[in-house]
């Protein structure tokens, strides 16, 4: 069958995207096609598009969607057609409006959780379930940093951290940003583009400094997010978004309060399907329960994917993002 879906023969800018159409072979053992419904949009992306991480050319683009099982190779246990299903890890290709999966890397959906909620949490749910919960273990009463706290990652988590019981401090880049995480977990923000983050971090902890930092911006926050620990606090490095953190010596960790650094990733957590199925789970547990709301505040056609990307680039987004195919 044939299906449209964007592809990339070079790294560069947003305009290195295009629409094409692709023939799909049928699944083959162990695969299942999947006709997406919604596809989530996410920074790693961007970093594939840029050339971050490098890519083998030409190369598909996306790593996150939703939608109904149509056909399944042989082997396949655990899945039939017409089963609704999400996936937020495996090989690129979620720009697409229908794909070829591996049916280990996919995940039945519950009936309180619709496909395009689905597209929009998988990849940054399941990061955040293993941020609070293995990374650095979120406990009642622990001070949270958090930065970019009104992005799709951000609003998730600021809202599973104050439903676990820490306070969360959260850095946004204008005052409707700043109001949308008040109302999503964060107890206070700091403008980050008119105010000190560790002198507010400072204030607001009486000096003590936050137990854990969760920082996905990168190179524009790493040294503020050390700054705002406390001793033996931790820094949880996880995205680049401004660009790679800048070098540094790790001496400095121990001078600034012994203080634990780590650059986990959902690939890793999620490798083994009894993990993977744990962080749906506990994702899944959260939002059918009303503890976390996803917030989807943008919504693309597939032709437009270029601009979307240059609104994600730009900071013009808030909450999540998702794409129609």
């Amino acid at each position: 069958m044939k299906t449209k879906a964007i592809r990339i023969a070079k790294t560069g800018g947003p305009e290195v995207m295009e629409l094409v159409e692709v023939e799909l072979d049928a699944p083959g053992p162990g695969e299942v096609l999947v006709r997406h419904d919604a596809i989530g949009l996410n920074f790693v992306e961007i970093y594939h598009r840029r050339g971050l991480y490098p890519l083998e050319f030409p190369s598909f683009l996306g790593t996150e969607g939703a939608g109904v099982i149509e056909a399944v190779g042989p082997g396949v246990e655990g899945f039939k057609p017409g089963d609704r299903v999400a996936y937020g890890t495996g090989p690129r290709g979620s720009y697409s409006e229908a794909r070829i999966m591996p049916a280990n890397l996919l995940l039945k959906l519950p009936d309180g959780i619709s496909t395009r909620q689905a597209a929009a949490m998988m990849l940054r749910g399941m990061t955040v379930a293993y941020l609070v919960t293995r990374t650095y273990k979120l406990k009642p009463g622990d001070t949270v940093l958090l930065h970019a706290a009104a992005g799709g990652l951000g609003l998730i988590l600021g809202q599973w951290a104050k439903h676990i019981g820490a306070r969360v401090i959260g850095t946004a880049g204008s005052e409707e940003k700043a109001k949308l995480a008040k109302t999503n977990g964060c107890e206070e923000v700091i403008l980050y583009r008119t105010e000190d983050i560790v002198e507010r971090v400072k204030a607001f902890t009486g000096g003590k400094g936050v137990h854990v930092a969760y920082d996905s911006v990168g190179k524009d926050t790493f040294m503020a997010s050390l700054d705002s620990l406390r001793p033996i606090g931790m820094l949880v490095a996880f995205g680049n978004a401004s660009g790679p953190p800048p070098a540094f010596d790790p001496l400095l960790l121990g001078s600034k309060g012994s203080l634990f650094l780590t650059r986990p990733s959902l690939v890793h957590h999620a490798a083994k399907r009894p993990d993977l199925e744990a962080l749906a789970e506990a994702l899944f547990d959260v939002v059918t329960t009303g503890a976390v709301n996803i917030e989807i505040n943008q919504t693309y056609r597939l032709s437009d994917i270029a601009q979307a990307h240059r609104d994600l680039e730009s900071r013009k987004t808030t909450g999540s993002t998702v794409i129609l195919p």
